[in-house]
């Protein structure tokens, strides 16, 4: 049996007509960038993600250095983020001059871990980007508490988890921006590159509106330096068919992931295998299901691979250990969690259209893998889970 990591075609056919009619809408309209059904778009994210106002851009990387841009943050400023994560994260800090300052990830999470937050915050500090990694929330609570004791504005990058809450809230709501993907592997996926910001703060709002489009209000006055990065229309149209289906995609992707979890704690496995951990206050929408395998994690993926099971390892190199982050002067070691899930972590397929057999495939070859010498059989480590 062939398994896919993940197969956007059974959702498209489900959706053809629509898709096609809202292409064609855009076609007839003759308005392909920004306009109308951007504009509605937008207003229907805002409604989603109970955010006063929501701005589209060309990608997800945009939307974190335009929130970046939004804030002022510059040269000799520092932000601080995660090491394992996109480099997209990192990247958008870097590009204005700005220092990335990592702190490690939780183990259990993978997201930053709140409580070594605050021994990292120096007088050149600017902002903190915490990553909803997987399409999990990080721990928000503890963040928010020392954004206002310090008087540092979250930014949440929420690419990979739209949908996703944490005590009820839901991802892009809780800080004072939010930064969403709309790649098209993404849970709410467009036909190319897509990007968009959400925030309360109604000026927050213009201005990010402005940094869009050049920095400017009107055409050709320019009040700032902005960057061109502006949402398609056919991409919104694309996206507002897809946003109706999100909230079912994600039920079934969490259906998905309970199916795994009770797979494995069934399988006689022959090494440790840790399922995805899930916070109880979470609403954890399983961009990826992900999990730990602390021994022979490489050529278990060279034994799927074999089975034509498709696996990734999200992400191989902690941003710390990246070439063009050297002059940071972290070391291998810096980060010991982040660098444990590098070498420990794997991707195993799941979207909504995954079926129970596919499922039971993908169990029974990671099952079939056997380690060399003596086989002991364990069960997976049990996490409660959504």
């Amino acid at each position: 049996m062939k398994v896919p990591l993940l197969d956007l075609r059974a959702q498209h056919e489900s959706l053809r007509g629509e898709l096609l009619a809202a292409i064609e809408r855009v076609m007839d309209s003759q308005q392909f960038v920004l306009g109308p059904e951007v504009q509605a778009f937008e207003e229907e994210i805002a409604r989603y993600t109970e955010t006063g106002h929501a701005i589209g851009c060309a990608s997800g990387s945009d939307a974190l250095l335009l929130a970046l841009m939004s804030l002022g943050v510059g040269t000799g400023d520092e932000v601080i983020t995660s090491p394992f994560t996109f480099f997209a994260t990192a990247g958008a800090i870097a590009r204005l001059g700005a220092r990335p300052v990592f702190v490690d990830i939780e183990p259990h999470t993978y997201n930053m871990d709140p409580a070594l937050v605050e021994a990292v915050i120096t007088p050149r500090t600017r902002a903190i980007m915490p990553v909803h990694l997987y399409g999990q929330c990080a721990d928000m609570t503890p963040l928010l508490d020392i954004s206002q004791r310090r008087n540092l504005p979250l930014i949440e990058d929420a690419a990979q988890a739209i949908g996703s809450e944490d005590g009820g809230r839901p991802a892009g709501s809780i800080g004072l921006i939010g930064c969403f993907s709309f790649y098209p592997t993404k849970n709410l996926g467009g036909a190319g590159d897509g990007g968009l910001l959400t925030t309360n703060d109604q000026e927050l709002s213009h201005r990010l509106k402005a940094l869009r489009v050049h920095g400017g209000t009107t055409e050709y006055h320019h009040r700032e330096i902005g960057i061109n990065s502006r949402l398609d229309s056919l991409q919104a149209a694309v996206l507002r068919v897809k946003l109706k289906h999100l909230d079912d995609w994600s039920g079934e992707r969490q259906k998905k992931a309970q199916r795994y979890n009770q797979l494995f704690q069934e399988a006689k496995l022959g090494f440790e295998l840790v399922p995805p951990f899930v916070r109880r206050e979470t609403r954890h929408i399983f961009h990826q299901y992900v999990v730990r395998i602390p021994q022979h994690r490489d050529a278990i993926m060279k034994h799927l691979a074999h089975k034509e099971v498709g696996t990734k390892i999200y992400y191989p190199v902690p941003l710390h250990e990246q070439e063009c982050f050297q002059y940071l002067g972290y070391k291998k070691g810096s980060f010991p969690e982040a660098e444990r899930a590098a070498r420990e972590t794997i991707a195993l397929p799941c979207f909504p259209e995954l079926t129970e057999e596919q499922q039971e495939y993908v169990v029974e070859t990671i099952g079939s893998f056997q380690v060399s010498g003596s086989f002991t059989t364990r069960r997976a480590h049990s996490y409660p889970t959504a």
